[in-house]
Formats: C-alpha cells, structure tokens, sequence
C-alpha cells in the first residue's frame, strides 16, 4: 500500500490566485493595512503562518488568535461570494485521478493544505469534488506545513508506515517534502521539479510517478 497526500490550491483546484486576493483583502478590511505577499520569505507559508508572520512584521498590537478570528470569517465570505459567481474549477483529470486512488485498495489518501479547513472545502466542492470521506489537515491543526503533513498521516495512517507521495505545486512543498523525505510531484509551471506533471489527464503517467 501507499499513502497519497494531495495539497489543494494549485494542485486539485485552480484556486492559487483568487485565494490569496481572498486572504489579501480579508486582512487589509479587518486591520487597514496591506499585508506583503512576498511569501517566499515567510518562514511558514500557511494561511495561520502568514498571519503569524504579518503580526511580527507589521502589526505586532495584535495576537494571532485576535487576528484570527477576525480575518478568518471575512476570509471565509470573500471566498464564498467569490465561487458564487465563478465556480472553482478542476486542475485537468484531478478528480478522475483522486477518484481513481480513493477506490483503489492499494492507496490511502488524505489532503494536507496550508489553507484553513473551512475554505479548503468550500473550494473542493464548489469545483465538484466529494469530501465527505476525505481526511483533510489543514492551517486548523497547525501553523507549519510540515506539521499539518504529519498530521494528515497520522489521521490516514495511524502507524505511520506507508510511504508517501505528495502532490504539490510551489516552493514551499519542495522544502516540506525535503525536509520529511517525501516522496514529491509537482503539478503545473510554478516551480521546477525532476518529477513534474502539467495535469493529471494521464492516468499513467500519475501513476508512475508514485513511491
């Protein structure tokens, strides 16, 4: 057996930019204040990391559990209005592929995304993916995304022995995945990668890249 772990934005769904316009604008109508999205020099690049990291640098009256809970709500509205009036969409064949691997006995899988658990769904369903069984970790369970992955196992495999593939697109999963020896894919041009696919139209080729 082996444990697929899948992010979200940018690997399942096309979400990466109308996500982060959704978190930008969340944080400047709750504080006033433009947050900097030059996230590759936030150590943790999660929705509760970045916030973590923006009370730090730019407005340290705050604690991260204030902010939180006043930016995740309107987080949470700017992402429903914003799937209100245009759907999320699919990465090409990603539910035909997660499909695919939740049917088969021969995987596990779990969903590990630095988004908070609230959109992380909203999004998937809105693009027509079932959550309903799925195990999902999430910038809820931690601020770190090597975390929120050991965390995804342990929900998926509880003896933690399987090996994992994790399906990525940016730079902060390549670290991630170093760091836990994980097997990596990356999906899409974000970022450069020896095992990198544009979609997951085919089905062979996916599954070849697995651990």
């Amino acid at each position: 057996m082996q444990h697929i772990m899948f992010d979200i934005d940018g690997t399942l769904i096309q979400s990466y930019e109308f996500d982060e316009k959704c978190f930008m604008d969340a944080v400047h109508e709750v504080t006033g204040i433009a947050i900097k999205n030059d996230w590759e020099t936030y150590p943790h690049v999660t929705d509760r990391g970045v916030l973590q990291t923006f009370i730090e640098r730019q407005v340290p009256q705050y604690s991260l559990e204030e902010l939180e809970n006043r930016v995740k709500p309107v987080f949470i509205q700017n992402i429903e209005q914003t799937i209100k009036e245009s759907p999320a969409i699919e990465v090409k064949g990603a539910k035909r592929f997660l499909l695919h691997v939740l049917n088969n006995n021969d995987y596990i899988v779990s969903v590990a995304t630095g988004g908070w658990g609230e959109t992380a769904r909203l999004k998937l369903q809105s693009a027509g993916f079932d959550t309903d069984n799925l195990i999902i970790a999430s910038s809820n369970d931690h601020h770190a995304r090597i975390e929120i992955m050991a965390i995804a196992q342990a929900k998926a495999d509880p003896s933690k022995g399987l090996p994992i593939t994790y399906f990525g697109d940016a730079m902060w999963d390549v670290k991630a995945c170093k760091t836990l020896g994980v097997n990596l894919v990356i999906v899409g041009e974000r970022v450069q990668h020896h095992q990198r696919i544009s979609d997951y139209s085919s089905l062979e080729t996916v599954l070849g890249l697995l651990s």
